[in-house]
């Protein structure tokens, strides 16, 4: 018979410190407690959201770049993630974007790759293509299409269909340009590995290129990569093979997606989930980064903070997959109640981050917990 130094009116009262040391509750807030996809451990579950700049000269990374994400990995996030570099010149939003087609704009990231991941934080990149949505004025200068007389160029989509009015036609991608596209994505991976980053991100959202191979909407062609929901999935799932063939089996690898298009008749949740199902099954995706949109100027989106936390809540609860919260996440409290109470597995944090550069060490404060300051700012530990 087994015996036991247990009370059997207290079961729990004449246990060892060892035992006594399982029922004692982990106070720390649950967006600081540290997450681990494969070998990357990150010190808290605070991401950085990949935030285009409009900074860059011929594709290449600056003093820019280098402040806007040091800043935040001095600041405490647990993951830093570069905007989206694209693949090739024609695969940019505008003539101002991040690129990694060439081994000058991996040098200027490994740089700032070096200095993120020395201040504790996990460095992340994101890969992606405008597609019809390329060519056009920064923002701040109107954001409207370009012309090659302004440094525009000629877009490539899956279907000869503008984005909006104003927008040109793109050129439809015949096979050959597809298989270069995915050979792309694959060559940029690589300059990725070599840069050192820890983390890849697949920007499959917000209307860009992948995002206009799932999306009825987008996606006219009549082969085997339109039509059916497993054809609009081939061009995603070919670049995801194409990019792990790059990216070592030992680090994650996340994707972006717009887990609606906001509109009647477009790539909807249910669509969302089927896809996350799949790609939890194929083991070769992480976390699903549940952005929302972009796809139409057609769009009806009624934003709210938080706006979009149902789609991670449900992704991650019918696809068995992690997932990352995003959409006007601003407060402490409801990032630490995103994560408590498991509707997503880390909050990624856009605006809030413009803002306040230092947001984490600060939400900190707010949760009452303490976590560490760089030496060189710990006097200013005091507010």
């Amino acid at each position: 018979m087994t015996t036991t130094n247990a009370n059997p009116i207290n079961p729990h009262a004449a246990r060892g410190e060892n035992d006594r040391k399982v029922f004692q509750r982990d106070t720390t807030p649950h967006i600081f407690r540290p997450v681990t996809f494969r070998s990357v451990t990150a010190r808290n579950r605070i991401m950085v959201s990949p935030m285009c700049q409009y900074s860059a000269i011929d594709g290449v990374a600056n003093d820019w770049h280098f402040q806007h994400l040091a800043s935040r990995a001095v600041g405490g996030a647990g993951i830093v993630f570069t905007e989206v570099a694209h693949t090739e010149p024609r695969g940019r939003i505008t003539p101002y974007c991040l690129g990694l087609w060439n081994d000058e704009q991996r040098d200027a990231l490994a740089r700032i790759v070096r200095f993120v991941k020395g201040q504790g934080a996990a460095a992340g990149l994101q890969l992606g293509h405008a597609g019809r949505k390329g060519s056009t004025a920064r923002p701040w200068e109107g954001g409207k299409p370009i012309t090659a007389q302004q440094g525009g160029w000629t877009n490539v989509a899956p279907s000869a269909l503008p984005f909006g009015d104003g927008y040109a036609v793109p050129q439809e991608m015949d096979q050959k340009t597809i298989d270069e596209s995915i050979a792309q994505f694959a060559a940029n991976t690589r300059r990725g590995r070599e840069a050192g980053f820890d983390i890849l991100e697949l920007h499959a959202a917000h209307g860009y290129l992948i995002h206009e191979f799932l999306s009825p909407l987008s996606n006219r062609r009549n082969d085997r990569y339109g039509g059916s929901f497993e054809n609009r999935i081939r061009f995603l799932l070919e670049v995801l093979d194409a990019a792990r063939s790059e990216w070592p089996d030992d680090k994650p690898l996340f994707v972006r997606i717009s887990s609606t298009d906001w509109i009647e008749g477009g790539w909807d949740l249910e669509s969302s989930i089927k896809l996350a199902q799949l790609l939890k099954a194929g083991g070769k995706v992480d976390l699903i980064d549940c952005s929302s949109g972009g796809l139409s100027p057609q769009q009806k989106i009624s934003i709210h903070p938080g706006y979009q936390l149902p789609f991670a809540q449900a992704i991650r609860s019918r696809a068995g997959i992690a997932t990352g919260a995003v959409g006007l996440i601003n407060g402490a409290d409801m990032a630490e109640q995103i994560v408590a109470n498991g509707q997503a597995d880390v909050v990624i944090m856009a605006r809030a981050m413009l803002n306040d550069p230092y947001w984490p060490l600060h939400a900190a404060k707010v949760l009452k917990t303490k976590i560490a300051w760089p030496p060189q700012y710990e006097r200013g530990d005091i507010f």
